[in-house]
């Protein structure tokens, strides 16, 4: 692991070795044109002055600093938090920062601080392993002022204990930073990670995020500036200039600025910024700059418990799900519209009804006519965006600018922003204090945008009705990519016809979180399909077995490569990776049920019995693995155990038809 040092010295150094290439600029002809590498932020302050110091200080800056007397915040001068009757104390010895707490097994022990993560509004705090995994502390310091209730330890699940044991203790892989956390707190990360030996040598090149992070590797960039031949497209790998040459022209008739000219392609900077402000999963171990996000990553769509059911934010899922949903993207306005890429800021100051009025007349907009409340009662915010507060001091704004609807809330019971404010009232009062002020609320529908019909798509389930089955084929050739891997997902619901004809076409589609789903839809066809299909499933496959390979660390990888090699046949290969996944989750029943089921086709029937037995002790909440443990005993000659089987499960899941029907079967004999 890079350990840096100081900031400072790194921009030390860094200005050394500008100053002394300025002294002899390589030749034009030498001016590097093949594969960038990452070269620092220090190497852009000479040309990007206002933009490197707008970046100094920012929440990017200060995402992952070396633990020491300029960075640490939180009160290590044996100050103590009690959590569920266990003492932590928070102690300077020899110099080390150091918290002494619990282990994995529940001992107290002192572990050294290594690392700050963020600064404002907490601040947490990153102890090293022996297997060179990061794992995040679970206390953090509250970095508000005393005023605003800061000034304090907290711990960040105050309101459930979360002890050893648990799947989210803060030793386990659920809480891991070289997987969780690093991607987006530092750049150019290599996890490095090795599954035999299961450790880490993560490497990065800064340890903060920097200009890099989003820019791309900028030494082709840098070549050529300081040779004075920066060519046209700046020689970065990412075009993150959305706002080139566009012009917000106030339409005085509706009060509301328009884009000149009208946007022709989806903005950049969304794609570049939800790599880590979005809930996503990475599917690819080198992120390609400048490909939509999408093709690095498998986004999340819309669905409970991430999302309310009319797509507001529940959990934290950060803003790229929400800004896609909104008229403001639909009609391209981009990030850096409203805030300052560098310094995070608003453009037009902390008062964030000053950036609503760039595009939205105030005469029109910040009056009792249009919202109802008096005069300063209420900002532009509160209403379109409403917070949500996470990690229990962060409030976080939903995104997609939303129209209040409280009569959805009355359907759907998704909060609503009337009733966050007037919380001595319910969504009735709201609804209909909202019909009597703007009218009824079907004028107002939400923006058809492309991750709502995805998320719509994905939900659908066989047998299918005539028009779904329409719907999903549609989906099929959708221009927009999460709408195509929404269709990818459902398509085994369509006749097998449909998909030879349809979903073949996706395994070579420019988009890789598509390819994948394709091919994992397909592979019980792999047999099935004629030569050319049949390459470009194997491609698609290679690429499926990678992106897991990116997250090897995690244990439901290894269990989806398992299936993933049971669908096709490959059943030895298939249990290679289930025993991987068991072994390093032994506790989680799905993987041990998986197994189960892949011993039971390799005719190793007492192991299968073995690995059944355990998924339903271990999840008696999940009625399919105990009805399928007693299909087990039932099918090796012990169909007295496997009533008894049912019958407990019965009593725990009284509605469930099939358990109910085979325990019938059963007594019956």
């Amino acid at each position: 692991m890079h350990s840096f040092g100081s900031r400072h010295f790194v921009l030390l150094l860094a200005g050394w070795f500008l100053g002394a290439c300025s002294e002899a600029p390589p030749p034009a002809g030498d001016i590097a044109q093949g594969e960038p590498d990452f070269v620092g932020s220090a190497a852009c302050r000479d040309c990007h002055e206002s933009e490197f110091d707008d970046w100094l200080g920012s929440h990017h800056d200060l995402a992952m600093q070396v633990a020491d007397e300029t960075t640490v915040l939180g009160d290590f001068e044996d100050a103590s938090f009690d959590y569920y009757g266990t003492v932590t104390r928070f102690l300077r010895l020899d110099g080390d920062y150091v918290v002494r707490t619990q282990n994995a097994s529940g001992e107290i022990r002192d572990f050294q601080v290594g690392y700050t993560f963020g600064a404002e509004p907490l601040q947490q705090y990153l102890v090293q392993f022996a297997g060179g995994q990061l794992q995040p502390l679970p206390f953090a310091w509250d970095t508000r002022s005393a005023g605003e209730g800061g000034q304090r330890w907290f711990h960040l699940y105050p309101d459930e204990y979360i002890g050893p044991g648990d799947s989210l203790f803060w030793t386990g892989r659920e809480q891991n930073w070289n997987y969780m956390c690093a991607e987006c707190h530092s750049t150019n990360v290599q996890l490095n990670y090795d599954v035999a030996s299961d450790r880490f040598d993560t490497t990065w090149s800064e340890i903060n995020v920097g200009c890099e992070a989003c820019h791309g590797p900028a030494s082709n960039h840098v070549s050529a500036a300081q040779a004075g031949r920066l060519p046209g497209d700046s020689a970065l790998p990412i075009d993150l200039r959305d706002r080139d040459g566009v012009t917000w022209r106030m339409n005085p008739d509706t009060g509301i600025a328009e884009r000149q000219p009208m946007a022709m392609r989806a903005p950049q900077q969304p794609e570049a910024c939800g790599r880590c402000h979005a809930r996503r999963g990475v599917i690819t171990a080198d992120y390609d700059y400048g490909k939509p996000l999408a093709d690095t990553h498998r986004v999340a769509l819309l669905t409970e418990p991430l999302y309310y059911p009319d797509g507001q934010i529940r959990e934290e899922v950060f803003v790229y799900g929400s800004f896609l949903q909104s008229r403001m993207y639909q009609a391209g306005v981009t990030c850096s519209d409203c805030h300052n890429p560098h310094s995070l800021e608003l453009h037009a100051g902390p008062e964030p009804n000053a950036i609503c009025a760039q595009c939205h007349l105030p005469q029109r907009f910040a009056t009792r006519e249009h919202h109802g409340h008096d005069e300063k009662q209420a900002a532009c915010v509160d209403c379109h965006m409403p917070a949500t507060t996470y990690m229990v001091v962060d409030p976080r704004r939903d995104h997609s600018f939303r129209i209040p609807r409280p009569d959805l809330s009355l359907a759907t019971a998704a909060p609503n922003a009337c009733t966050r404010c007037h919380v001595d009232r319910d969504s009735q009062w709201a609804a209909g204090a909202a019909r009597d002020w703007w009218g009824e609320p079907g004028d107002r529908q939400p923006v058809e945008s492309g991750i709502r019909r995805a998320t719509a798509l994905a939900a659908l389930t066989g047998p299918l009705q005539p028009d779904a089955a329409a719907a999903i084929e549609r989906g099929l050739r959708d221009p927009d990519p999460l709408v195509r891997m929404a269709a990818a997902r459902v398509a085994p619901n369509l006749s097998p016809e449909v998909q030879l004809q349809q979903l073949t076409a996706l395994l070579d589609d420019e988009v890789l979180s598509v390819r994948i789903e394709a091919v994992q839809a397909l592979a019980p066809a792999r047999d099935y399909l004629p030569p050319a299909p049949a390459e470009a499933f194997d491609r698609a496959a290679d690429e499926y077995r990678d992106s897991q390979y990116a997250v090897a660390s995690r244990p439901q990888a290894h269990g989806a490569l398992a299936e993933f090699e049971g669908r096709l046949g490959n059943i030895e290969q298939a249990l290679v990776h289930a025993d991987h996944a068991v072994a390093m989750a032994p506790d989680m029943a799905l993987l041990r049920h998986s197994r189960g089921l892949l011993l039971v086709r390799a005719d190793r029937h007492e192991e299968a019995l073995g690995e059944l037995r355990q998924a339903a002790a271990l999840a008696p909440e999940v009625a399919r693995f105990a009805y399928v443990y007693a299909v087990a005993l039932n099918s090796l000659g012990d169909p007295a155990a496997a009533r008894r089987v049912l019958e407990e499960a019965e009593a725990r899941h009284p509605e469930d038809a099939a358990i109910r029907s085979f325990l019938e079967m059963l007594r019956a004999d």
